[in-house]
């Protein structure tokens, strides 16, 4: 007989009857319960009367049950699956074990015999026994469990068989928010959107191979691969984002950018779409842009608030150039776009030129380059200059031209903002001048520098003790002269919430180098070693390896994330010997 069960007294008699809340939070929270139709438990943890774990404590101790922390369990997608997504997500229900006779459910709600009833029927003839789980470790289940990879290769492999059988696409309807549509490569897309966006995905690359179709997605900043069998549905998928992109579709020798946007489980979302002609076929890499996480800002980013700081005073500045440097997908468009947030008021009159525009901003004069007709980022500047600005954001800094119309324009009374693709702060610097700039000009019109980064925060549910051996401490070392011994160290162990990799998020590293006389000086010389002199000698500059070596030491991140950074910035040398004691 399955398990049903039940409660002696009503929830809220019974939380009174221990003493847990009064008869009044009790009134309330019933009122409110009938204004808002949800769950009793629920509006006792939104109202702050009880904690969800001192509530799921409360809960397993009446019933019997255990309280369960998936955390601590490694889920298998299979046998979560034998209950249909819709039925988990209305019942709050996973399964965590099942044989062919019984079946272990985690439920937030173990008392809804509701729920019990439609799951023990669902699952049927399996013998169903109830766990307590926190809903919000459900809900975080349920995205990395409920992937849609089934989905995508049911989709692949019924387009192939219509692909084979010789049926023609009808261009005209491939719409993918039609209602109602039957066309398979529309449905595929979805899914793969829908697994995407769900899984925090940033980037989506469809690669056509010789022995398959590659359909990679980048999590904090690590491409996952899914390998589909269906090679010959890779034109099929690339022309419909062609036709949603607006691209030319009989155009398949050359490389094309186009955009669209779209709404996924919620989410408004702009999707930049490039294509390159490879061995097999076209390749197909898609940027998502969440547009509906509200405004970008500076405390977004995750900027240390002393550098948030300094930034702000630079951009109050009236003129002058601020640079954002780092390689791609460092985060630089982030922060920019913060920065230009933060200067958007009505008095201002802020002009950009990008290539492409990433995020629409009211108010905000946006420029789309276009260098099939002429309409580059130097003929743009021009006239931009002639647009009576205050502020003028250029994309990038590319080549000779656009960096001294950048830099003569921030000394004529203007605020100069763009990016550079540089390794840290101090190396941007001596670039202008190696792209042609006069030393006299980057030295009158450089304000101030950012270099960033990201790297991987350790995940919150298995974050755990971990000491770096003797080379990595050797290692270490050459960052910051500390003494290391007391020291405890962190990283996850990886866990269902992480996908068992032991990070989950990314969080921004920082550089601030503001310009002082002695480099000025250096500059206007053009002295390369004068200049990172000046610069590792000014006392609130802070580097890269070292802001992220922070962050390890306060246990966001792990040690192997920063020397992975530090080895990327070329800051640790070649061979380190580890410390051997005397003796």
């Amino acid at each position: 007989m399955s398990q049903r069960p039940r409660l002696r007294m009503r929830l809220g008699d019974l939380l009174v009857h221990e003493g847990i809340l009064t008869e009044n939070q009790v009134e309330h929270a019933l009122q409110e319960q009938k204004r808002s139709g949800r769950k009793l438990g629920d509006v006792f943890v939104d109202l702050g009367y009880l904690k969800e774990q001192r509530l799921l404590e409360f809960l397993a101790h009446q019933l019997n049950l255990d309280l369960i922390d998936l955390g601590e369990r490694r889920l298998d997608a299979n046998i979560a699956r034998l209950l249909p997504e819709v039925q988990a997500r209305r019942h709050r229900a996973l399964i965590l074990e099942a044989s062919e006779s019984r079946a272990l459910v985690g439920m937030s709600d173990p008392a809804d015999l509701a729920a019990i009833d439609a799951i023990t029927g669902l699952l049927s003839p399996r013998e169903v026994d109830i766990a307590v789980v926190p809903e919000s470790q459900l809900f975080e289940a349920f995205d990395n469990l409920y992937r849609r990879t089934q989905e995508i290769e049911q989709f692949a492999s019924q387009l192939q068989e219509e692909h084979q059988q010789g049926e023609e696409f009808d261009l005209g309807a491939l719409t993918l928010d039609e209602e109602g549509s039957d066309v398979t490569v529309a449905r595929l897309l979805q899914s793969i959107f829908a697994d995407a966006v769900q899984i925090r995905a940033s980037d989506i690359h469809i690669e056509p191979d010789e022995k398959g179709l590659r359909i990679r997605q980048r999590i904090d900043g690590l491409l996952q691969e899914n390998l589909l069998e269906e090679r010959g549905i890779a034109a099929a998928l690339v022309l419909r984002l062609k036709l949603m992109a607006g691209l030319d579709i009989s155009e398949k020798r050359l490389p094309q950018d186009g955009r669209f946007q779209m709404e996924v489980r919620k989410h408004k979302i702009d999707v930049r779409v490039s294509t390159m002609p490879v061995q097999h076929g076209e390749a197909c890499v898609m940027r998502l842009l969440d547009q509906s996480s509200g405004l970008l800002t500076l405390e977004k980013t995750g900027m240390p608030a002393t550098i948030m700081r300094r930034i702000r005073r630079q951009i109050r500045r009236p003129h002058g150039m601020l640079l954002i440097t780092g390689p791609t997908g460092s985060g630089k468009t982030t922060t920019l776009y913060g920065i230009l947030n933060e200067l958007n008021q009505p008095e201002k009159k802020i002009i950009t030129v990008e290539d492409p525009v990433e995020y629409r901003l009211p108010r905000i004069s946006q420029v789309q380059v276009n260098s099939k007709i002429g309409l580059n980022f130097a003929n743009v500047l021009r006239t931009t200059l002639r647009q009576d600005p205050d502020i003028i954001m250029i994309g990038e800094m590319r080549d000779k031209e656009t960096v001294e119309i950048g830099l003569r324009g921030s000394i004529t009374g203007h605020l100069v903002l763009s990016t550079l693709h540089t390794n840290d702060a101090i190396t941007s610097a001596m670039r202008l001048i190696d792209m042609g700039a006069p030393s006299y000009l980057v030295a009158s019109a450089l304000r101030a520098i950012v270099a960033q980064r990201l790297i991987r925060r350790n995940c919150d549910n298995c974050n755990t003790s971990k000491q770096p051996d003797a080379s990595e401490l050797a290692l270490l070392k050459t960052i910051s002269p500390i003494d290391f011994t007391e020291v405890k160290f962190q990283q996850g162990k990886g866990c269902q919430r992480c996908n068992y990799t032991g990070y989950r998020g990314r969080i921004g590293v920082f550089e601030l180098l503001e310009l002082d006389a002695d480099m000025i000086d250096a500059l206007r010389a053009n002295d390369t070693h004068a200049f990172a002199t000046a610069a590792k000698n000014n006392p609130d500059f802070v580097p890269l390896a070292e802001a992220a070596l922070k962050y390890a030491l306060q246990g966001v991140t792990s040690v192997e994330e920063v020397l992975t950074l530090a080895e990327g910035l070329e800051a640790l040398p070649d061979d380190v010997e580890p410390e051997v004691a005397d003796g």
